[in-house]
Parts: structure tokens; C-alpha cells; sequence
């Protein structure tokens, strides 16, 4: 009996580590994609401010094309980090996947250009809406390219098994798109998890799984 349960032991301590392993692989996937759909979506619907016209096209282009660029992003993430858990330190932000910086770069580009131009708008006393279309479309392409440059050549991947996570670690929140404000403070939207419980039963060894989804996670250290 003891050798049985000892065997049931083992097997549930393998069978827990690989699914860990699945599971930040999953992450790494499912968060590049999310971001990337999203960064197209922004991209599209700066075409269409440029283009100042009611044309649906590159915001559909620009969905489908981003969702392609974040697998693209999402297979490289899985590569050069095992599959294992990953911390992207870019210059203005950190996150927990590569195309989440060049997202939030997007979003400050875009926010940056439409600030500049309406101030060029009202010293010009010029119509505003036309400093907020055209500023927050060119600079969310401005944006787009600096987060690139930012995420894939400026930036700073840590994982778990490198020597700068051992000598610092960085605390992450789980979750699907991750931010990471400083070395104490992060937030983690939309996390899907698991739970894999054991019973013994009169028949034998019964597992049970049991799905859930947290919206929102902060983890901050003291």
C-alpha cells in the first residue's frame, strides 16, 4: 500500500510540473496575441484618422494582422525563454511578454501626438478635433516604432534561470497581459487558472479540475 501511494505520489509531482510548464507556455501565447490584436486594432484606427474617412477596412486589416503578429511575438517569447516564466524590462515599462511593451508604447505615441498637436491647435486657434485626429494617428505609428525598437532590441529578458532574476527577482502577478511599475509592484489582467484536486475513493485515485478566471491580480511586496 505504501509502495502504491508512494508511486501516486510521484506521478502527481511530475504530472504538476510539466502542466506548470503547459501553462506558462499557454500565457506566453495567449497574452502576445490578446496584445497583439489590440495593438492592430490601434494602428488600424489610426490609418483611418490619417485617411479622415469612415472606411472599415484597416481597422479589419489591422485586427487580423495583429492577431498574426502577436502569435509571431508569442512563439518567439516561448523560444528564447524555454517556456518558462518571463519578465520584459523596456524602457518606460516592464511586462511579463514582449509585445505588451510595444503596446503601451503605441498608447503613450498615441497620447503624446494628440497632446502636442492640440497645443499647436490652440496657439494656432485652429479646430481641436483636427489636432487630436492627426496628432494621435501619427503618433501611434511613431509610438508602434519606437516599441519595437524598444521591446526587441533596447529591452531586458529575464527568466527565472538567469543570473539577474537570481541576484534580483522580480516580483509578476499572473495573468494574461502583465505590468510591472517597479521591483515591488505589478498587475496581471486576466488570468485563467486551474485547480487540479486528488481523492481517494473506494475504486482508487480520482482527480478532479476545477476552471476559473480572475480578472485582476496585484502583488506587492513589502
Amino acid at each position: 500500500m505504501r509502495t502504491l501511494t508512494a508511486f501516486f505520489l510521484c506521478i502527481t509531482i511530475i504530472f504538476s510540473a510539466t502542466k506548470a510548464s503547459e501553462a506558462q507556455t499557454i500565457e506566453l501565447l495567449a497574452g502576445n496575441t490578446l496584445n497583439g490584436a489590440v495593438n492592430g486594432t490601434l494602428l488600424g484606427g489610426a490609418t483611418m484618422a490619417l485617411n479622415s474617412n469612415t472606411d472599415f477596412a484597416p481597422l479589419r486589416v489591422g485586427v487580423g494582422l495583429g492577431t498574426l503578429y502577436g502569435v509571431g511575438v508569442g512563439a518567439y517569447d516561448i523560444a528564447s525563454s524555454g517556456g518558462q516564466q518571463l519578465i520584459v524590462q523596456g524602457l518606460f515599462n516592464d511586462g511579463n511578454n514582449t509585445s505588451i511593451i510595444v503596446l503601451l508604447d503605441t498608447f503613450y505615441g498615441a497620447a503624446a501626438g494628440a497632446v502636442i498637436t492640440t497645443s499647436v491647435m490652440l496657439v494656432a486657434n485652429e479646430p481641436l478635433i483636427d489636432g487630436l485626429q492627426y496628432g494621435a494617428g501619427i503618433g501611434a505609428w511613431v509610438g508602434f516604432g519606437v516599441g519595437l525598437i524598444d521591446a526587441f532590441a533596447l529591452s531586458q529578458r529575464i527568466t527565472p534561470t538567469s543570473s539577474t532574476a537570481m541576484k534580483s527577482p522580480v516580483p509578476r502577478a499572473d495573468g494574461l497581459v502583465g505590468l510591472q511599475f517597479d521591483n515591488k509592484t505589478s498587475i496581471g489582467l486576466i488570468s485563467p487558472s486551474i485547480t487540479t484536486t486528488y481523492q481517494t475513493t473506494d475504486s482508487g485515485l480520482s482527480r478532479k479540475l476545477n476552471a476559473s478566471v480572475n480578472l485582476l491580480n496585484l502583488k506587492v511586496n513589502f
